[in-house]
């Protein structure tokens, strides 16, 4: 009982420290694309405990830039909870995860998209956890038509879902469109007559996805699909530009004047970026944060399948985020052969799952905890996982 306190505080203190590294490292520049480099590598104190230790576990894993942050911070408390295991998670896209996993070049694999049929096929044991869920929102950087008086508190942007296709379809294209004047009045003499800079992913994308079915959903106006990849209208219409990763979108937006693209949250929160609030489904005006993703998932805590998917986006409550997506962990539930290896990750997926530490770390960056019925299915399904035939435990 001793022993499990003082892991706890050890891991409590160690959350709350790299939080406030995180906070006090972050900037709204373009120096982004560098502090995602960081928080991908591993640590030296992680690299340190995995000479030491004897016995120690390398565990390769790489996917969605979605859950990158928090999957940093757990990475590296984890070396305090269990100090024989070294987790490096890279942030590679989605796409890239599903790949490696796949071809068992990852021992786990990060991914904010749906595994295909053909995938679920070639990959013969392979299971989705919901992880986490979050929200994808809509980053900005207007150059204002004229400069607000020195004490005055700028209104955040707001669009609804019909506008924010419109945009992405190139049929909204400068900043004082009337649409968008409609749905800012205190902005209307500030919106310049400049045009949409539409900012997307370039790379195979979780992200993407989420934000392409919420797109799909919000009209039948966005014909271009629902997926990891897709064609931008707005490319052909001349004012849309690719971003590689979350990152990479963010950067080109603190880069261009007069932009907007979509991020995961943590990445317009850990670079002070300007976001847009939407109207959503319900017709409420909302923000995007850890309470309005977790009644997007209330409003959907039914839509599970057998293997564990749910599409989560333009929930009908009055106070859900309209672009919400789980984000999963994608792993091999017979075919692992080194079963040390085995149980040490599914060891670590269950902590972070059920330690309040860990919780409390996600929440902190904007994303939600699994409500206890969804995670004590996820719970159930890891049960399941065997190693050369025997359970791990």
């Amino acid at each position: 009982m001793r022993k499990n306190l003082v892991v706890s505080l050890l891991v409590l203190i160690v959350a709350a420290m790299v939080l406030t590294a995180c906070g006090q490292a972050a900037t709204p520049t373009a120096s982004v694309e560098e502090t995602s480099a960081a928080t991908t590598a591993p640590t030296a104190a992680a690299t340190e405990a995995a000479t030491l230790a004897p016995g120690s576990v390398q565990i390769n894993a790489g996917g969605a830039t979605f859950p990158l942050p928090v999957y940093s911070q757990w990475t590296y408390a984890y070396q305090y909870v269990d100090p024989s295991v070294v987790i490096n998670y890279q942030g590679i896209g989605s796409g890239a995860g599903k790949s490696g996993i796949l071809d068992n070049t990852l021992d786990f694999a990060g991914s904010d998209s749906l595994l295909s049929d053909d995938q679920y096929t070639q990959g013969q044991d392979l299971q989705m956890y919901p992880a986490l869920a979050g929200a994808v929102v809509v980053i900005y950087n207007i150059a204002w038509a004229k400069e607000f008086d020195k004490d005055a508190k700028v209104p955040a942007l707001v669009l609804d879902r019909q506008t924010l296709v419109d945009i992405y379809n190139g049929k909204v294209n400068k900043w004082n469109d009337a649409k968008i004047v409609a749905l800012n009045p205190d902005l209307k003499d500030y919106l310049p007559d400049a045009a949409i800079t539409a900012v997307h992913r370039s790379d195979g994308s979780g992200t993407t996805e989420i934000f392409t079915k919420a797109l799909t959903s919000f009209s039948p106006d966005w014909t271009a699909g629902g997926a990891s990849s897709v064609e931008w209208p707005v490319d052909k219409a001349g004012n849309g530009i690719g971003g590689k990763g979350n990152q990479g979108v963010a950067a080109a937006v603190i880069n261009t004047q007069n932009s907007l693209g979509y991020v995961e949250l943590s990445y317009a929160i850990s670079n002070k970026l300007s976001m847009v609030s939407l109207v959503n489904k319900a017709g409420t005006t909302v923000v995007a944060n850890a309470a309005s993703v977790e009644a997007a998932m209330s409003d959907f805590a039914d839509a599970f399948d057998a293997k564990l998917n749910a599409t989560i986006v333009d929930a009908p409550g009055t106070d859900s985020w309209p672009i919400t997506g789980y984000t999963y962990i994608i792993l091999h539930t017979k075919n692992m052969t080194d079963c040390v290896k085995a149980g040490k990750i599914v060891e670590y997926i269950k902590w972070s799952l059920t330690d309040a530490a860990a919780s409390k770390a996600a929440s902190d960056l904007g994303y939600s905890v699994l409500p206890t019925a969804v995670r004590d299915q996820v719970l159930a399904k890891l049960g399941e996982v065997t190693c050369n035939g025997q359970p791990v435990q």
